[in-house]
C-alpha cells in the first residue's frame, strides 16, 4: 500500500497478553500444572467440573499476579471477586470459565516502552486479572476428528489488558518484550509463546488522522511469536484502510492469522460482553488482600529491568544500546550486575558480557545458569588487563579459554602458570626492541623514507620474540622511539 494512503490514517492498537503463571498446581485445585505431560493425565474431578466439585483458589497464583501489578504501576484491588464467564467451548469442561469481571486484581498501571529513537513512552494498563485456562483443541493433518487434552484446563493465567495507547507494529512490539522481560524478572511465568505461555491477542482499528473517535475495532489471535505479532497488525491495519478507501465498512470480528501467508480470516463475529453472561462465582469467597500480605510480596520484588537499566546508564554510564542488551534477559542481568559490583571498568565489564561470554554461549547453546566462570573470574582477568599485565588479545585467545576449562583456578595464577603475564621491563624490551631493527635493515630504511604503515609488521616481530607477552603500549612506543632515531 502506498505511503501517502496510510499516512491519512492512524492506526489504534491494544494488546491482551494471557501469561501462563508458574505455579505448581492449578488455578482453583490441586492437579499438577506441568507442561509436556501425556494428554489427559494431569486431571482431577473438580478440573472436569463433576457435581458437588468445590474450587479453591491457589494463594501463590493471586501472589504472582500482585508482583505483576506492582511491576507495572498498578493500583492493587484489595476485595477480590471471582466470576463464571459462560460460553461453549469443546476444549472448557465445566462450560463456563472462573474469572474476573468486575473486580480485576490490578487496574490503571503502565508501562514504559523504549522506542527507536530512544524516547520513552509510557503504554497504560486497563487491567490485570485472574482466570483459568481452557484446554487445547489438536487437529492432526489428515485427520477429520478433533482431538482434545484438557492438561491445561485450570492452569492459572493473568490477563494483562493494555489501554489502546499503541501506534505502531514497532510499539507492540517493544510493549510484548517489556511485558515478557517482566514476567520472567518476576520468575512468574517463563514467557515462551512458542509452547503458548505467553499469548497474545490485538485489537486493531484505524481512523483518519486528527480525528478523537476510534474506528471499528477487529480483534487478530493465533499469534505464537512477537514476530508474527508485527506482522499480522501490519497486514490488518493495510487491509481496514483498504476497505476504507473503498467506501466499505469495517466489521467487528475476530481474525485468525495465517503465518505462512501473512494475512488474516475471519473467524466469527466479534462477541459482546453480554453473549458471556457474567455472574458472580458462587463457589468462591473474596480474596481479601490485606496491607501486611501486599507489603510482604512488594518486599520479595526483585530488581526490574527498568531499575536495572536505569543502574547501567546512569550510574555506571554505560551506551542506551548496552544496556538494552545486558537487561534483555534476567539471569544475564544480573550476572553483569554482580560483575561491576566487583570491578570498576563497567565499559570492559560490558564488552566481555557481549563478546566472548556471548559467544561461548551462543555456540553451545548454553544459558549464563550454565556458565562455568564466576564473575569473580571475569573482574580478575579485567583487572589483569586494567593492570597492563596481560594484554586484550592473550586475554580473550588464551586465558580465557584455559580458565573455562579450568574454572578453579584464579585468573592470575593461571595466567601465571601459563607464562602469558607481561613483559613491562623497558630495558629487556628494549633490547628486543633492537633486535628486530637490526634483523630488518631494508625495512626500517623504508620506514624511515616514509612508510609510516610497517610499524604494523615491526610490532608483529616484537610480538613474536615476546610470545605475545610484551605490554603493546610500551612496546610501541620503545619501537617508534627507535625507528625515529637517524
Amino acid at each position: 500500500m502506498d505511503d501517502s494512503i496510510k499516512s491519512k490514517y492512524q492506526p489504534v492498537i491494544g494488546l491482551e497478553v494471557h501469561a501462563q503463571l508458574l505455579t505448581r498446581s492449578k488455578m482453583y485445585s490441586a492437579d499438577e500444572n506441568e507442561y509436556g505431560a501425556l494428554p489427559n493425565s494431569n486431571l482431577s474431578v473438580i478440573t472436569l467440573g463433576h457435581p458437588g466439585t468445590l474450587p479453591r483458589v491457589n494463594r501463590t497464583a493471586v501472589e504472582y499476579a500482585i508482583k505483576m501489578g506492582l511491576a507495572t504501576n498498578c493500583q492493587i484491588t484489595r476485595d477480590n471477586l471471582f466470576a463464571r464467564k459462560n460460553y461453549f467451548y469443546p476444549d472448557l469442561p465445566k462450560g463456563y470459565q472462573i474469572t474476573q469481571d468486575k473486580t480485576p486484581l490490578c487496574t490503571k498501571g503502565h508501562v514504559d516502552i523504549r522506542l527507536a529513537d530512544g524516547t520513552v513512552k509510557p503504554v497504560g494498563i486497563t487491567r490485570i486479572h485472574m482466570e483459568e485456562d481452557a484446554g487445547k483443541s489438536m487437529h492432526l493433518a489428515g485427520e477429520t476428528e478433533t482431538l482434545v487434552d484438557l492438561n491445561r484446563a485450570g492452569v492459572p493465567l493473568i490477563e494483562i489488558v493494555s489501554e489502546p495507547d499503541i501506534r505502531d507494529a514497532d510499539e507492540a512490539y517493544a510493549y510484548l518484550s517489556e511485558i515478557k522481560k517482566l514476567v520472567q524478572y518476576l520468575d512468574i511465568c517463563d514467557g515462551n509463546m512458542e509452547e503458548g505461555s505467553l499469548r497474545c491477542d490485538a485489537n486493531i482499528s484505524v481512523m483518519p488522522v486528527g480525528s478523537t473517535k476510534f474506528g471499528t475495532k477487529v480483534e487478530v489471535k493465533n499469534m505464537n511469536s512477537f514476530r508474527n505479532v508485527q506482522r499480522a497488525i501490519e497486514h490488518e491495519i493495510e487491509r481496514q484502510i483498504a476497505l476504507l478507501e473503498a467506501g466499505e465498512e469495517v466489521i467487528s470480528q475476530t481474525r485468525g492469522f495465517d503465518a505462512t501467508t501473512g494475512t488474516t480470516q475471519a473467524q466469527r463475529t466479534k462477541e459482546t460482553m453480554n453473549d458471556y453472561r457474567y455472574f458472580p462465582e458462587p463457589d468462591l469467597p473474596p480474596v481479601i488482600v490485606d496491607d501486611a500480605w501486599l507489603h510482604r510480596v512488594q518486599s520479595e520484588l526483585p530488581a526490574l529491568p527498568q531499575q536495572l537499566y536505569a543502574r547501567f546508564t546512569g550510574e555506571l554510564g554505560l551506551s542506551d544500546y548496552d544496556a538494552n542488551v545486558l537487561t534483555a534477559e534476567k539471569d544475564i542481568a544480573l550476572y553483569f550486575d554482580e560483575l561491576t559490583r566487583l570491578t570498576p571498568n563497567a565499559k570492559a565489564a560490558a564488552n566481555w558480557m557481549s563478546g566472548p561470554v556471548k559467544s561461548f554461549l551462543n555456540e553451545r547453546a548454553l544459558t549464563i545458569a550454565e556458565f562455568p566462570l564466576t564473575p569473580q573470574h571475569l573482574a580478575d582477568i579485567i583487572a589483569l588487563l586494567d593492570a597492563n599485565k596481560i594484554n586484550s588479545s592473550v586475554a580473550r585467545q588464551q586465558l580465557f579459554p584455559h580458565l573455562l576449562d579450568n574454572p578453579s583456578l584464579p585468573a592470575a595464577e593461571a595466567a601465571d602458570k601459563l607464562g602469558l603475564l607481561q613483559q613491562a621491563d623497558s630495558g629487556e624490551l628494549e633490547a628486543l626492541v633492537q633486535q628486530v631493527i637490526d634483523a630488518n635493515p631494508a625495512k626500517v630504511a623504508e620506514y624511515r623514507a616514509g612508510k609510516k604503515s610497517l610499524t604494523g609488521m615491526f610490532m608483529g616481530e616484537l610480538m613474536k620474540l615476546t610470545k605475545g607477552k610484551a605490554d603493546p603500549k610500551l612496546a610501541n612506543q620503545l619501537l617508534r622511539d627507535k625507528l625515529e632515531q637517524a
